[in-house]
């Protein structure tokens, strides 16, 4: 699927490329062609502002140039030269080429500015948002990031993966809303999840460390209701301990999990008990409880956010990844998120409405002597 967007958009960059000398081409044969009352100024007019904005300044100026002595030498084999008609298209093809200048250095400027934009943008994601290694205490780990909007970089989904003392522990998070109050919510889940990781011997800890975090930074800025500040988030919290073959869970309102087994069957790791998201304590107040799932060798746990499973095809019908992914296989953590991705964008004809974080986790099918038991 990517292969085949990439050969359409070279495709349509060479198109792009080769019209404005096509419309000059097309014009003459036009005026050749047709009676003096027709003329090909419309296409002439269109070869330097389709030059514009995919060229170079200098390109579009020969493009321009081009345009003016083709009109230009048509007048003379026509032996129109000095009569208003031939003036009054001259005049116009001179005109729009400048026209087509003007245009061609706002959209460089809008451009170089876009370039800024993403380059800050990205640089801000990789700090609040840094991609895991591709192993982290014996485990094979693989994460993505997909942006609903091409070329946006930061959002309010979240992943973050950490080996502790108490076994690798990770989180995948869905922030409330968008924007800068989303990135900032970002920020302090996943700092207070680090810390907490590594300190809190109980995965309740976690959750209730992250829980205070955010409550601690809505009421730092002085506002009172969580509505004010991207104030609540969905997420899964989960522990691998060192050397078992079991995983940890805390579901605050979070998509369920899957479970991948080498031999193809896939498990749902719902929550017996539905949990309120982080930071809605305000609506009722109970003890998280972890639940435990088998996690033999060879298998694969897969976290994500509703990007995934909300995303829709022409018909409205959501993506289902459990469906999608039972019976199948996949040589690692990577190659399964690169398929899943390949394999929504098949389903919702390449758009998507929500930005999706994906969060592949590989115990492998033979464990390093070196893990022990936590």
């Amino acid at each position: 699927m990517a292969e085949e967007e990439q050969r359409n958009n070279f495709g349509a960059r060479r198109f792009a490329r080769m019209l404005p000398a096509l419309m000059i081409i097309v014009g003459v044969v036009y005026d050749l062609s047709t009676p003096g009352k027709f003329t090909a100024v419309p296409m002439f007019t269109a070869a330097p502002l389709i030059a514009a904005p995919f060229f170079s300044w200098s390109v579009t100026l020969a493009t321009g140039a081009f345009a003016v002595l083709t009109e230009l030498a048509l007048d003379v084999y026509n032996h129109s030269i000095g009569q208003t008609q031939a003036y009054t298209e001259l005049t116009t093809v001179v005109t729009v080429s400048a026209l087509a200048l003007f245009i061609n250095r706002v959209v460089a400027r809008s451009n170089e500015r876009l370039a800024s934009a993403r380059v800050i943008a990205e640089t801000a994601q990789r700090a609040v948002l840094p991609t895991p290694a591709e192993e982290i205490g014996g485990l094979r780990i693989a994460a993505r990031y997909e942006a609903a909007l091409a070329d946006a970089f930061i959002g309010g989904d979240l992943f973050a993966v950490q080996d502790t003392p108490h076994g690798v522990r990770l989180v995948v998070g869905d922030v409330r809303g968008k924007g800068l109050g989303a990135v900032e919510a970002v920020a302090v889940l996943i700092g207070s999840f680090r810390e907490a990781a590594e300190q809190e011997g109980a995965l309740e800890g976690v959750a209730e460390r992250m829980e205070r975090a955010l409550t601690r930074e809505a009421g730092r800025r002085g506002e009172g209701d969580v509505d004010s500040f991207e104030g609540f988030a969905t997420a899964v919290i989960a522990e691998i301990p060192h050397g078992r073959g079991v995983v940890r869970l805390v579901n605050r309102g979070h998509p369920e999990p899957l479970l991948l087994r080498d031999d193809g069957e896939l498990g749902r790791l719902a929550p017996q008990e539905p949990a309120l998201p982080l930071g809605m304590r305000a609506l009722g107040e109970w003890p998280d409880r972890v639940e435990e799932h088998p996690m033999p060798p060879g298998a694969t746990l897969l976290l994500y956010t509703d990007g995934l499973s909300e995303a829709r095809d022409a018909s409205g019908a959501f993506y289902e990844p459990g469906s999608r992914l039972l019976g199948r296989a996949f040589p690692g953590p990577g190659e399964l998120l690169d398929a899943l991705i390949d394999d929504v964008r098949r389903h919702t004809g390449g758009g998507s409405t929500d930005d999706m974080a994906l969060l592949a986790v590989t115990r492998p099918a033979a464990l390093p002597s070196r893990l022990h038991a936590a």
